[in-house]
């Protein structure tokens, strides 16, 4: 029987690898950005967070990935939709949440979830660029400053300005005439994100806002992100301390909760261990489990069941 298990995340512009042992520790986490759903960037993920572990994949006992890209890892046993790894993470992170706004290189996706991780209800932009990673990337590009950059610059607004256009290509074109008109970067770079936070709200409209709501991805480590958000919504965000291995994280989850199942007779005897599987609950780094009497979430429609689940496999 092997020890660990990896979670692989490969997404569309970073990709990130999460190794836990099978008392739910993590070991190890490795964020490699890349170009493109890149293999390279993938490899150097895994090979990052096996070397911090001091580990081989030979002691890797399930892979499990999600992602962009997850379709195309060969080591990976299962995949599964980012939706439902970035529940898992977000909520083995922060407990309490019962929210989730992942923005990530392609795609901004809110979440409703419940005590234990699971989708209540979800939405998300995927069909554009709008509001992303990306988004800001190609903007960061049309002002010449660098992307790191821009959150600091934004909170230096004293003006607000309209963004009338999310449409990336459209907003760049926007941005380089208030450029040409003389307005301030500092300026420009909040009414950008204004505009951002404006639609990552309304994508928590659609789900409800059902308790503390999680910010993880990338863009949780824009300041101005989160600030703009924490506005519109009118109340703070909970930022992980490292937003961007949610989901990774989520996916290494799953596959200890498959890997103890698969070796429950192997594992008898480790009384840790027992304990936890008998909840039949997976644990969360550091081994806190999920409290027993943790409140429930608020309840809210849950809406039509079989259109939710059509939703989900659409996504896997």
């Amino acid at each position: 029987m092997k020890s660990c298990v990896m979670g692989i995340d490969f997404g569309s512009t970073t990709a990130k690898a999460v190794i836990l042992d099978l008392g739910g520790r993590m070991l190890a986490s490795q964020v490699a950005h890349m170009g493109a759903v890149s293999g390279e960037g993938v490899a150097a993920a895994i090979a990052g967070a096996l070397d911090a572990a001091g580990l081989a994949q030979a002691d890797i006992g399930r892979t499990v990935a999600t992602g962009y890209g997850r379709r195309m890892l060969d080591i990976a046993d299962r995949n599964y939709t980012e939706i439902t790894c970035h529940a898992r993470g977000a909520v083995a992170m922060v407990p309490q949440a019962r929210v989730v706004i992942d923005i990530g290189g392609q795609d901004s996706k809110v979440i409703a979830v419940d005590a234990q991780g699971l989708v209540m209800q979800f939405t998300m932009n995927d069909r554009c660029a709008a509001g992303t990673g990306k988004f800001f990337e190609v903007l960061a590009r049309a002002m010449e400053i660098e992307l790191e950059d821009m959150g600091a610059l934004a909170l230096q607004a004293q003006q607000s300005l309209k963004i009338s256009s999310m449409c990336a290509t459209f907003a760049e074109t926007e941005v380089i005439s208030l450029l040409a008109e003389g307005r301030s970067k500092a300026d420009i770079l909040g009414g950008v994100h204004a505009a951002v936070a404006t639609r990552t709200v309304g994508l928590v409209g659609r789900v409800g806002r059902k308790g503390p709501i999680v910010m993880t991805g990338g863009v949780a480590r824009n300041p101005a992100a989160v600030h703009y958000i924490e506005k519109a919504l009118g109340e703070a965000l909970i930022l992980p301390e490292a937003p961007q291995i949610a989901g990774a994280l989520g996916a290494a989850l799953i596959g200890l909760d498959d890997y103890r199942r698969e070796h429950r007779e192997e594992l008898e005897g480790d009384d840790a261990l027992e304990a936890q599987m008998a909840l039949d609950k997976a644990c969360v780094p550091g081994c806190r489990g999920v409290p027993e009497l943790a409140p429930p979430p608020a309840t809210a429609p849950r809406g039509n069941a079989a259109a939710l689940w059509k939703r989900i496999q659409s996504h896997l």
